[in-house]
């Protein structure tokens, strides 16, 4: 009964988004604008539930940390590991406290550094989630998932021209990764837009055809529609799990692609549908969340005097 609900509420969604698009362009298919026939292909999966395992984990985990005579840093390790067990259950201020407290008992854990900057980023307290990512980098220069997560915290910082250097870091690292190459120009764009297209262009040559988020670039290219990146959002899937992380990472490059052309209530139900698979893990959904709130932030600072 439940998934039930939740289908319908998703479906009454894509509706809005509809009658969204349609009031904003006249054009339809031609200007990439849900139509119709997009409404008849949209893909909806079973979010994702928790790893009972995962419960379990976090239930001995306390009672070691509770009850074991055990040094300073094993504390840490298990608040450590503990909080990253929180963190994939969506359980993210039980996470960040975790990640703090290992901190106090042991201050050179880069990884717990790195968790909380991305907590921060996610709370809109930027300052300190580039602190944090900025000691982690200290500890370890090499650390490129730090280079990354800083620069999603300068680029929702509204630094673009900073987070670009980032992204090129980690984009260095491994140049057939479209993940990396997205991320690039999503900041890339913030800056000079038509730059940004065609280095997207340029890069894109390493990405692997066979690879499914090659889609997505060719979707910001211009080269796909809307229309047939949904369409093709099950090719080669083989279970629901994997179907709903796809669906997490499409829905959430769906919602930044309607960003760019204007259409902010489509783009906000893409980041509900992201938000929906429960891939909580997913840098995607991680930051869709985000992406509403600094909409609802801007669509109230438009409507004040």
């Amino acid at each position: 009964m439940h998934s039930f609900i939740k289908s319908i509420i998703l479906i009454l969604l894509l509706s809005s988004t509809l009658l969204t698009q349609g009031c904003a362009s006249s054009q339809g298919e031609n200007n990439n604008n849900i139509s119709s026939s997009i409404m008849n292909n949209i893909v909806i999966a079973e979010p994702l539930s928790i790893n009972y395992k995962s419960e379990i984990a976090i239930a001995r985990l306390t009672e070691v940390i509770n009850r074991a005579k055990i040094s300073d840093v094993q504390r840490a390790q298990l608040f450590y590991d503990r909080g990253v067990l929180y963190d994939s259950v969506g359980l993210r201020s039980l996470a960040r406290f975790d990640f703090s407290h290992a901190l106090q008992l042991k201050p050179d854990l880069i990884d717990a550094y790195n968790f909380l900057g991305i907590h921060y980023t996610q709370l809109q307290e930027f300052a300190q989630a580039y602190e944090k990512f900025d000691s982690a980098l200290d500890l370890a220069p090499d650390h490129e998932y730090a280079y990354l997560n800083r620069g999603i915290a300068l680029y929702y910082g509204s630094r673009p021209e900073l987070a670009s250097i980032d992204f090129k870091a980690f984009h260095q690292k491994q140049q057939d990764d479209p993940y990396r190459l997205l991320w690039l120009y999503l900041t890339e764009y913030e800056v000079d837009p038509l730059a940004a297209k065609y280095s997207l262009k340029q890069r894109a040559e390493l990405v692997d055809e066979r690879t499914w988020a090659k889609q997505v670039v060719y979707l910001y290219l211009g080269e796909i529609s809307q229309g047939d990146f949904v369409k093709n959002l099950t090719k080669d899937i083989k279970s629901n799990k994997e179907l709903t992380e796809r669906l997490c990472e499409a829905y959430f490059y769906l919602g930044k692609y309607n960003q760019t052309l204007g259409y902010r209530g489509s783009a906000a139900n893409y980041f509900k549908l992201a938000l929906s698979t429960n891939v909580y893990e997913f840098v995607e959904h991680r930051y869709a969340k985000l992406e509403l709130d600094l909409m609802r932030t801007k669509k109230v600072a438009k409507t004040q005097p």
